[in-house]
């Protein structure tokens, strides 16, 4: 994945060559270091190593920061050393990396922070930017929250327009432990009366969409442990504390992957 993910920002980038990088003697070597100007969450050492093996196995990097590690502003996080034109070719692909990494690790933790306590777990969805889902999951999980479905293969999100065709909650859940027993089952639900069908059917859990905080709650009293509950839908930075609050297992939200900002980062040659 993280090979993958690389040999395409490389391509994009380089083409047949830096032009600019050229104008610099071959045997010229640099050594550099990359500070983080912000407070954040560091995510991406795989992406960032990969982009300048891949430019020149000679490159040597030495990393002060840990994956998943807290960083204050103007904290050093590495230092590179070696051949000088891979070092200005691979500058922008790693740092636009661990830039988009460390912003959605960032944005994850701040979540996971403002329900501290609660018991609520926070969760991603498939609101990703393309080509980059599963970076941006692993990044999720550095800022300690956890991963919806990957992606459509891995678990079974029954959706009103699903409920539609298949004819009703009963009949998708039942299809779908015949089929895939296996994964998790899930219902989207904007009613009580849809979660009691979707509990009598046997999903595992329920997607509350949209629920007001009143319905939260009823939710909870009447099903907390016979399925799993899930808020979704409208959910801020400024609303999940006490969304959180209501007793529900789970909070879903595409903020923290799809209005990802990036995390300023820069490298200076030393």
């Amino acid at each position: 994945m993280v090979a993958d993910d690389v040999a395409r920002a490389l391509a994009e980038d380089l083409r047949d060559g830096d032009r600019t990088a050229a104008l610099v003697p071959p045997d010229q070597r640099l050594a550099t270091r990359v500070i983080c100007r912000e407070t954040a969450v560091l995510a991406g050492h795989p992406w960032f190593d990969e982009t300048f093996r891949q430019l020149d196995a000679d490159i040597r990097i030495e990393w002060s920061a840990d994956e998943a590690s807290a960083l204050r502003p103007d904290q050093e996080v590495c230092r590179l050393e070696g051949p000088a034109r891979a070092l200005l070719s691979g500058e922008r692909t790693a740092l636009n990396f661990l830039q988009t990494l460390s912003g959605t690790a960032t944005r994850a933790r701040e979540y996971v922070d403002a329900v501290e306590g609660t018991g609520a777990i926070i969760l991603d969805t498939r609101k990703t930017l393309p080509g980059l889902r599963l970076a941006q999951k692993y990044a999720v999980r550095c800022g300690g929250a956890q991963n919806h479905r990957i992606g459509l293969f891995d678990a079974i999100l029954v959706k009103e327009n699903h409920i539609s065709a298949a004819g009703s909650i009963t009949a998708a859940v039942a299809e779908a432990l015949h089929l895939h027993a296996d994964l998790l089952i899930e219902v989207e639900v904007e009613t009580l009366a849809q979660l009691e069908e979707a509990c009598s059917a046997g999903a595992q859990r329920a997607l509350l969409d949209n629920f007001d905080l009143e319905g939260l709650r009823s939710a909870v009293a009447d099903y907390k442990g016979r399925i799993g509950l899930e808020a979704s839908g409208g959910i801020t930075l400024e609303t999940i504390r006490s969304v959180a609050e209501t007793g529900v297992d789970y909070i879903s939200t595409g903020d923290i992957t799809k209005s990802v900002r990036a995390t300023d980062f820069s490298m200076r040659f030393v």
